[in-house]
């Protein structure tokens, strides 16, 4: 992974192969994800925004990695 910040869902699923659901599913709940939400409305439908930072990332990578 290049020196950025935080990650969008669908660049790790990109690099890991995952589905951006399962990338989804397993970062949504860990400590540190950004999840900005956005309620539905009348004319608009609800949307959610997740950025994963570097950290969290390698944290849930080495949780996860098969020793």
């Amino acid at each position: 992974m290049d020196e950025k910040m935080a990650y969008t869902v669908a660049e790790i699923a990109q690099l890991t192969g995952y589905s951006v659901q399962t990338i989804t599913r397993m970062f949504e709940n860990e400590a540190g994800v950004l999840v900005i939400n956005r309620l539905e409305t009348m004319h608009k439908r609800k949307y959610r925004s997740i950025r994963i930072p570097r950290h969290v990332y390698e944290r849930v990578v080495r949780k996860i990695t098969v020793r």
